[in-house]
């Protein structure tokens, strides 16, 4: 394969990277590459201790799917033995959880499933890091810690941070960025992909490439991509994450919740759009903005057309306050209504599931949140007491995302 010119490279390479280290040698690995008609050996490792990748995870994968295209070979870590350890960094009650072997391995096999809607993963090389810490007895694993200091590994950030809060280190976590960093030694990393929490194991992996006598790798850091709050990184656990295995219209709503601020940094990371064209779109309407992004997004895990009927919904559904297209049906039963075939709207409201109870019915019509459709007739709901004559095929709706079809029983 013929490579692009170095500088054609670095455009693209540069796109959506905070960090590059070390900068200066990034150029001469690809005018080498270039000259010899070698691929860098791009590596990416990921931990499966869960099984849904979202978008958090796709900045790194693109980057590597980019890489690709430049003619560069992918190589994909799976950390089934650093799973078992646990990723000190960004640590929470969420991630300290230890899973099993099968646990691992399931999620693994789900995980690789998704990052081929990212990357060819047909053209990558998929490792297991068990396979080479597997075969390492005591002394082996010894000898791989002596070749860092105490000193080193306290220099990382978080450890800094959590011996100043006096906050307890645990020796198994101090093995997690040695494992990390031997990776690249394993599989001859001429780059490693991440974020920017992971500067300190790049570099240990440097050291110990050239104790080993390897050409040293190079970091590619990218921004933490935050999540829909605008604010945290994206996670599961946060509940503001954006998953790529999830419907397109369930995409296209969080995208529609995303804050107008974070916009950029979106459209940067998960996007081939020109950055000149990003801007031009960023002056227009943010709504209008949000639809082209999540379009984009949507059609690179779907399809262009699941993009635009995604789009089409959310203006149908929420945008113009249309309805829904899968509005649940409810049943009820006659011998719950009056004489007069009616039921007070508080109980209404609760029989169909609308509300969890009586006081909750009163906000909502308090609200003006709460009104019946029949016959393409629309009624608002005044008060928790009004009788409201029941009949089969009308719809309730008590707020943006409560409605209910009434099916009549006998």
């Amino acid at each position: 394969m013929s490579f692009p010119s170095v500088s054609e490279q670095l455009k693209v390479i540069r796109r959506g990277v905070e960090k590059i280290v070390p900068e200066e040698e990034l150029e001469s690995k690809l005018k080498k590459s270039l000259e010899t008609q070698t691929p860098l050996r791009v590596k990416y490792g990921i931990d499966p201790t869960a099984a849904d990748v979202h978008l958090g995870h796709t900045v790194p994968l693109r980057k590597m799917r980019q890489f690709q295209e430049l003619g560069h070979q992918a190589v994909i870590i799976i950390g089934n033995a650093t799973a078992m350890v646990g990723d000190p960094s960004g640590r929470d009650e969420a991630r300290s959880k230890r899973l099993s072997e099968s646990d691992v391995e399931a999620n693994a096999q789900y995980y690789l499933e998704q990052v081929g809607k990212v990357i060819d993963l047909e053209k990558a090389e998929v490792h297991r890091n068990g396979d080479w810490f597997g075969k390492m007895g005591l002394v082996d694993i010894l000898n791989l810690c002596g070749k860092v200091t105490v000193a080193q590994l306290l220099s990382r950030d978080d450890f800094a941070k959590r011996m100043k809060a006096e906050v307890p280190i645990f020796l198994h976590e101090c093995l997690y960025p040695i494992m990390q960093a031997w990776d690249s030694v394993m599989i001859r990393a001429d780059i490693e992909l991440g974020g920017t929490e992971q500067l300190y194991s790049f570099m240990l992996a440097r050291d110990l490439q050239k104790d080993q006598e390897l050409q040293q790798q190079i970091g590619v850091m990218s921004p933490i991509l935050v999540g829909t709050d605008g604010t945290r990184r994206m996670g599961k656990s946060l509940g503001n994450y954006i998953g790529i295995s999830e419907e397109p219209y369930e995409m296209m709503k969080k995208f529609m919740q995303v804050p107008d601020d974070v916009m950029e940094m979106y459209f940067e990371l998960l996007t081939d759009i020109d950055l000149a064209e990003v801007k031009k779109i960023l002056a227009g309407h943010p709504k209008d903005a949000k639809v082209r992004l999540a379009q984009s997004v949507i059609a690179q895990y779907w399809d262009e057309d699941s993009g635009v009927q995604a789009a089409n919904r959310w203006q149908k559904e929420i945008g113009e306050g249309g309805l829904p297209t899968d509005i649940p049906e409810k049943a009820i039963s006659r011998q719950q209504l009056n004489e007069e075939g009616c039921l007070q709207a508080a109980q209404l409201l609760k029989e169909l599931g609308l509300v969890p109870s009586t006081s909750q019915a009163n906000q909502r019509i308090q609200g003006g949140a709460v009104y019946t459709l029949v016959d393409g007739e629309k009624t608002a709901v005044a008060d928790r007491s009004d009788w409201i004559t029941v009949t089969n095929g009308m719809i309730v709706r008590a707020g943006k995302k409560a409605w209910a079809k009434v099916l009549l029983e006998d």
